[in-house]
């Protein structure tokens, strides 16, 4: 069975979309999977839709629905770097990016691994603990309604447990893992897709 394609939509061609889909596969079905929008055509083809809000009401208004906040912060971690943002109605207001790197497991055994492991772990915490503090800096006062994560999900699950970002975990949040090492062009890049609504498409055979 072919892998759904993964592709991300900006709001303003989100209707046209449907109707491509409707147009080629027919008249679909309209129902929740979870907290997506999910539509299924006669022929067996169907599309997901995930956007900032879990999907409640049916038939869907897909524009109104995937609304962004008017305010988020954006916050992407990996090994070789980092990269912070703050959104405000749709423009990317403030932000903040860095190198900070952080050595890959060895194979070696002994003695030396467990240098290795140490230098390690300095260099995860202290890469983590320069993120919390870029991020700290650009949200505080700002009045987030949203947050966007990204990058590696180990050090983004380091980076939301800790106390001066916890606040963020209650607001409307969205994850962009494939992203590569955080640099000013990625986090445009994720800016853009986090305004957009992701879409996970099947094709009928």
């Amino acid at each position: 069975m072919t892998e759904p394609r993964q592709i991300d939509v900006p709001r303003d061609r989100l209707e046209r979309w449907v109707a491509g889909f409707t147009e080629r596969h027919g008249e679909p079905t309209w129902s929740v999977d979870g907290a997506a929008y999910r539509v299924t055509a006669p022929n067996g083809a169907w599309a997901t839709f995930t956007s900032w809000s879990p999907a409640v009401t049916l038939p869907p208004d897909l524009v109104e629905w995937s609304a962004p906040p008017d305010t988020f912060a954006i916050i992407l971690i990996r090994r070789g770097g980092y990269a912070v943002g703050f959104v405000e109605n749709e423009k990317l207001v403030a932000h903040k990016c860095g190198t900070r790197y952080v050595q890959s497991r060895t194979a070696a055994g002994g003695w030396s691994q467990q240098r290795y492991s140490r230098r390690r772990a300095n260099q995860r915490d202290g890469l983590v603990s320069t993120v919390i503090d870029r991020a700290s800096a650009i949200t505080q006062d700002r009045g987030s309604s949203g947050v966007v994560h990204g990058g590696d999900r180990a050090l983004v699950a380091a980076v939301r447990g800790e106390p001066a970002l916890r606040g963020l975990d209650a607001l409307p949040c969205r994850e962009f893992f494939d992203i590569p090492d955080p640099r000013m062009s990625v986090l445009r890049e994720v800016h853009t897709r986090a305004s957009a609504i992701a879409i996970s498409v099947s094709n009928a055979s």
